[in-house]
């Protein structure tokens, strides 16, 4: 049975849901083996939240831990430095019947691919997360919608098992915690964030170099290729109710003659969201023959995440995604269909 909040979005973890996650990692016996998994094409929270609180099981003395992701096991350059990446395996390698397996920043069971039967093979499953639209699966479900990242909810876990931080641990934390606030610009930036924020760097970790690897830094032909792909970009000022769209794609062929890993276009939202014209922006990546990975962000007049929703995915108001089948423009004139039937209700 799941410790959610019954009925829509959870209003966070209860105290009996957190004493059931403590007690299922503090009673696990010396052999246990454990898996950590996070979502598919994983960001810096999914990664941070993960690897961080993989390192303080460690320092619990978890000796038989894995850590890994749906897909290709190929993490993104931005993120191949951190502490933590040597506890990752490919996904045929992971455990199949774990004792613990715990899941971090995914709002749904398909966000964790062909590893989702471990949800069913392990001996009690954990699930940390911050998504709104969680679907609440796994035995134990510690989601706080309220989070700014999932990283808060991995570092309370650890202050209740009693882990004390370390420079390592703090720097997958903070990499979450900085890239699902935008370093700190989004609107779930609070005065509890800058605290977090603050405990994390008291480590010893160096922040400017942490921004600098994962903000700051893209290849040549990642360039060229998002000069091409914003060259494409469109605005429809009379989508959304009125307050705006913009919206552009990339195809595999575009990754093919930029020679480009699919990750980079992740920050491509950034440049695209900028747009004074338009509320909300949309990137379209293609993913395969007719599938397209779409990510969307409001600046606030608008709920993004009921359009994710009501097309299969999830995410936050201001940031949400989903995947999309068949042809480019079907996909597109999906979510333009979704902003305009009043499925979304302008944020308070």
């Amino acid at each position: 049975m799941t410790e959610a909040a019954a009925g829509g979005a959870p209003a966070g973890p209860t105290e009996t849901a957190w004493a059931a996650a403590v007690a299922a990692v503090r009673d696990l016996p010396a052999d246990a083996r454990v898996l950590l998994i996070c979502h598919v094409n994983p960001d810096g929270d999914a990664l941070g939240s993960m690897l961080g609180f993989g390192l303080g099981l460690r320092r619990l003395g978890v000796r038989d831990l894995q850590a890994t992701f749906p897909g290709p096991p190929e993490v993104p350059e931005p993120f191949r430095w951190m502490p933590g990446v040597d506890l990752l395996v490919p996904q045929d390698d992971a455990y199949p019947a774990p004792d613990l397996v715990i899941c971090f920043d995914a709002a749904s069971e398909s966000r964790l691919g062909d590893l989702a039967d471990r949800l069913d093979t392990a001996g009690t499953s954990l699930v940390l997360d911050h998504h709104a639209s969680n679907s609440g699966f796994g035995r134990i479900s510690l989601v706080d919608p309220h989070a700014a990242a999932t990283s808060v909810v991995a570092l309370e876990l650890l202050d209740r098992l009693g882990v004390t931080l370390d420079a390592d641990i703090a720097t997958g934390l903070y990499v979450a915690l900085t890239t699902d606030t935008g370093s700190f610009r989004f609107e779930a930036t609070t005065p509890a964030v800058h605290e977090t924020a603050a405990r994390l760097i008291a480590t010893g970790i160096r922040p400017g170099d942490i921004s600098r690897r994962i903000f700051d830094t893209r290849p040549f032909g990642a360039v060229r290729l998002f000069g091409e792909v914003l060259g494409r970009a469109a605005l429809e000022p009379a989508a959304a109710a009125g307050h705006g769209l913009v919206w552009t794609y990339a195809t595999r062929d575009d990754l093919v003659r930029h020679d480009q890993p699919t990750y980079v276009l992740e920050a491509l939202i950034d440049s695209v969201r900028c747009t004074a014209e338009a509320d909300v922006s949309c990137v379209v990546k293609q993913s395969g023959e007719a599938e397209w990975a779409v990510s969307l962000r409001s600046k606030g007049a608008v709920d993004v995440s009921r359009v994710a929703v009501a097309l299969g995915g999830g995410g936050h108001r201001f940031a949400a995604g989903f995947t999309g089948r068949g042809a480019l423009d079907e996909v597109v004139g999906r979510i333009r269909a979704e902003l305009a039937t009043g499925a979304v209700t302008p944020v308070a």
